[in-house]
């Protein structure tokens, strides 16, 4: 099953969301990621779904979320090279024995520093779902206490 980007722009009030993601679930569609925020203009948001399916349901998706009547514009992309990001914060272990090793892969990964107590430190990364995969799984044997995930955020890559 592959993974779709797709960002949609929608009218900026309340229950867009609600029809939105309601219309993703009366179709059976799974979505693997959802963030919505204002865009430069406050009237309009800006949702970027990851949503897993053929390209069949890619399709489908599209047509029908062009039907709604919050929505603005449709990006598919599809066949488009996009610049995407995502935000962790995750807390792990980190007494005195292993903390040196957290932050040496904390400085790999270009992860920053968001807390630090005697018995924990929380970090920040910011970068690619595969990036973060991987920060993940890397940190895991130190002991993850917490973990919060922003979800995938994308625009297209400009060419010129």
């Amino acid at each position: 099953m592959n993974a779709h980007t797709i960002s949609v722009l929608v009218e900026n009030h309340p229950g867009a969301l609600s029809r939105i993601v309601g219309l993703f679930s009366s179709r059976g569609y799974n979505i693997l990621s959802l963030t919505v925020a204002e865009t430069e203009d406050t009237t309009v948001s800006r949702m970027t779904i990851v949503v897993a399916g053929d390209e069949d349901v890619l399709e489908q998706v599209v047509k029908q979320l062009n039907r709604l009547i919050d929505v603005i514009k449709v990006i598919d992309f599809r066949d488009e090279p996009i610049v995407n990001r995502e935000l962790l914060l995750i807390r792990l272990d980190a007494g005195k024995t292993n903390r040196h090793e957290v932050f040496s892969l904390a400085d790999v990964f270009g992860a920053k520093v968001a807390s630090v107590s005697p018995s924990a430190i929380t970090l920040e990364l910011s970068g690619e779902s595969g990036t973060v995969d991987e920060f993940v799984a890397l940190v895991r044997p130190y002991g993850i206490k917490e973990l919060a995930r922003s979800g995938a955020i994308a625009i297209a890559r400009a060419t010129k």
